[in-house]
C-alpha cells in the first residue's frame, strides 16, 4: 500500500579548461608575426574567452533568457537520457490565487515545552497533535469533529499516511508530573485520519523489563517502525502485532531510526563509544532483513534520511557545517547495491537546507524528484535598495553536479522547497513586512514559476504568519489550502502574553 507525504550562493561552479589558440612564432612555430598582427590575435582569444566565461556563468546560474517552454533533460536519474521532466502535478491555481484565513486555532495552556509535532490532511479533515491528544478539525472551519484521547504526549509522529489515511504515532505512556515533568516516550499507536480511532498500542521490550524508548516513528507499506537510542521496532500496521527487532550483536549497533515513504531504510550505529560507525541499511519491512548496506566515511555521528527512494541522506561529516543544519554533505546511495552514486556537497554558507541533529526523518527545506535534489540557498542581498532574497537550485543525483536550474524567490520573498507535485516543486515563498506569503508551483522542466496561492497582506494577518518559524513549523499546502502548524509550545512569556499565539493558521482560495 503505498504512502503519500505530508513535509547566499549559488551552487559550485563547475571548472572548464580554458582552450588557448597555438602560437604562431612562439616554441615549434614558424616565422615572427608582425606587431599588428599580434595585436589582432591578442584581441581574437581575449573574445573568445570572454564568450566563453559568459557562457560558463550562465549555465552555472541558469540563464533567465532560457524559453519558459524550454525542457530540461537528466541523464539516467529520471530513467533514461533525454526525457522530459517536470509538469504532471495535480495543484492547479485557481482563477483567483488571493486568500483568506480560513481559520485559526489558538495554543492549547501548557505549563512546560510541549512536542506537538504531527499534522495530516484528508480530503475532509486537518488532523494536529494537541495536549495529550490527536484531534480533527472540518477542513474548511476548523470546528473539532473528533479527538483522540492519549494517557501521555505525543512525542513523534510519522510523516506518511497510507492512501487509505493510516498513520502511526508514538507517545509517553503516562501523563508528566511536575516538577520533573517527564514520561518516557515508549507507546506505538495506529490511527484512522478519516474515522478518527486509535486503532491499536503497543510497545517492545527493551534490555530487561524496561520498554524501547522512542525518538521517531515512521511508515512504509504496511510496517510501523520506531526507533532511538534504545534501538528499535516495528510492527504491522493493520493488527500491531510485532513483526522485528532489529538483534543484539558483538558489534553493539542499534537502530537509531529509520526512514519510510516507498522504502524502509535503517540507520544504524555500531561500535564502541569513541569509534562508532553509522551505517545505512535499506531493509525488507516486513521482516527488518537488510537489502543493502553503506557505510558513512568517517567522522559522521548522525544521519538523517531524505529520501528513501531514491536512496539520499544527509550527513555533517566531521562537524564541518558549522551553521546547526546538520548537512554538509548529501549522500546518494544505490538501494539495491549499497554503493555510492554520488556525493554533493552543500556549504553551509550558501544552503539553507536543515536536518534535526539527532532524529533520522525530520530534514526541511529540501526535496527529491525528477532525479535531482532540490536546495533554497541562504538569503543574500537583492537587487532592489533593501530586503534580502534567495533561489532554489538543484543537483543531478547520478552525477552530484549542480543543474542549470534557479528559480528566483525575487526582491525581499526567499523561497523555501516543501514537496513534489508530480515533476513540479511546491514553494513556500516567505514574504517581506508589509506582503503575505505565497504557494507556488515550480515546473520541474522549465522552472517556471505558477503563484497557487497568496495570503492576505493585512498587518494582523500578516503578523500571525510571520509568527511561525520556518525551521520549526509544519507547512502543508494541497488543493487551494495551506495549512502553517507549531511543532513545540510552551508557556507564553509575560512579555509576548497579549499577542495571540496559534497552535495552527488556515489559507483557503475557496
Amino acid at each position: 500500500m503505498g504512502q503519500q507525504s505530508y513535509g547566499y550562493g549559488y551552487p559550485a561552479q563547475p571548472t572548464q579548461p580554458q582552450y588557448l589558440p597555438p602560437q604562431p612564432g612562439g616554441p615549434g612555430g614558424g616565422k615572427k608575426l608582425s606587431a599588428q598582427m599580434q595585436i589582432i590575435i591578442a584581441a581574437a582569444v581575449a573574445v573568445v574567452l570572454i564568450i566563453g566565461a559568459g557562457v560558463w556563468f550562465a549555465a552555472a546560474r541558469g540563464d533567465d533568457s532560457k524559453p519558459d517552454d524550454a525542457k530540461n533533460t537528466t541523464e539516467g536519474a529520471d530513467g533514461g537520457k533525454g526525457k522530459d521532466i517536470g509538469g504532471g502535478g495535480k495543484e492547479k491555481a485557481p482563477a483567483n490565487t488571493a486568500a483568506k484565513v480560513a481559520f485559526q486555532l489558538p495554543q492549547p495552556k501548557v505549563t512546560d515545552v510541549t512536542n506537538v509535532s504531527g499534522s495530516w490532511v484528508t480530503d475532509s479533515t486537518y488532523v494536529k497533535t494537541g495536549v495529550s491528544s490527536v484531534v480533527g478539525y472540518d477542513l474548511a472551519k476548523g470546528t473539532v469533529k473528533w479527538t483522540i484521547p492519549l494517557p501521555g504526549q505525543v512525542c513523534a509522529a510519522s510523516r506518511h499516511a497510507t492512501k487509505d489515511n493510516k498513520t502511526a504515532i508514538a507517545f509517553e505512556a503516562t501523563k508528566r508530573k511536575p516538577p520533573r515533568n517527564y514520561a518516557a516516550c515508549t507507546e506505538v499507536g495506529a490511527i484512522d485520519l478519516t474515522t478518527g480511532k486509535l486503532l491499536w498500542t503497543k510497545s517492545a521490550k527493551g534490555t530487561g523489563d524496561d520498554k524501547v524508548r522512542l525518538t521517531e516513528v515512521t511508515l512504509s507499506g504496511n510496517t510501523v517502525a520506531g526507533g532511538g537510542t534504545d534501538g528499535g521496532a516495528a510492527f504491522d500496521l493493520a493488527t500491531g502485532a510485532l513483526r522485528w527487532k532489529p538483534d543484539a550483536n558483538a558489534e553493539g549497533c542499534y537502530d537509531m531510526g529509520y526512514g519510510g515513504g516507498e522504502a524502509l531504510v535503517a540507520a544504524r550505529k555500531c561500535g564502541e563509544y569513541g569509534s562508532q560507525q553509522v551505517i545505512i541499511q535499506t531493509v525488507n519491512p516486513a521482516t527488518g532483513a537488510p537489502l543493502s548496506s553503506f557505510k558513512m566515511p568517517a567522522g559522521v555521528e548522525y544521519a538523517s534520511i531524505v529520501s528513501t527512494k531514491p536512496l539520499v541522506v544527509a550527513a555533517d561529516v566531521g562537524d564541518t557545517a558549522g551553521d546547526g543544519s546538520g548537512i554538509s554533505d548529501f549522500f546518494v546511495i544505490d538501494e539495491k547495491t549499497g554503493k555510492l552514486k554520488a556525493k554533493i556537497t552543500a556549504d553551509a554558507d550558501r544552503f539553507a537546507a536543515r536536518c534535526g541533529s539527532t532524529e533520522v526523518e525530520t530534514c526541511q527545506h529540501v526535496t527529491v524528484g525528477n532525479g535531482r535534489l532540490y536546495l533554497p540557498t541562504e538569503e543574500h542581498e537583492g537587487s532592489g535598495e533593501y530586503g534580502q532574497t534567495n533561489e532554489i537550485v538543484s543537483f543531478d543525483l547520478s552525477t552530484g553536479k549542480p543543474t542549470t536550474d534557479r528559480a528566483d524567490a525575487g526582491d525581499r520573498y526567499t523561497l523555501y522547497p516543501l514537496r513534489m507535485d508530480g515533476g513540479n516543486v511546491i514553494a513556500y515563498k516567505k514574504p517581506p513586512y508589509d506582503k503575505g506569503g505565497q504557494i507556488v508551483s515550480i515546473d520541474g522542466g522549465t522552472f517556471k514559476q505558477t503563484v497557487l496561492l497568496e495570503n492576505p497582506s493585512e498587518e494582523s494577518v500578516r503578523d500571525a504568519e510571520t509568527g511561525f518559524s520556518l525551521d520549526y513549523a509544519e507547512i502543508l499546502y494541497t488543493n487551494g489550502r495551506l495549512f502553517m502548524s507549531e511543532t513545540m509550545i510552551s508557556k507564553p512569556s509575560t512579555s509576548s502574553s497579549s499577542d495571540p499565539q496559534y497552535l495552527v493558521l488556515s489559507f483557503t482560495t475557496g
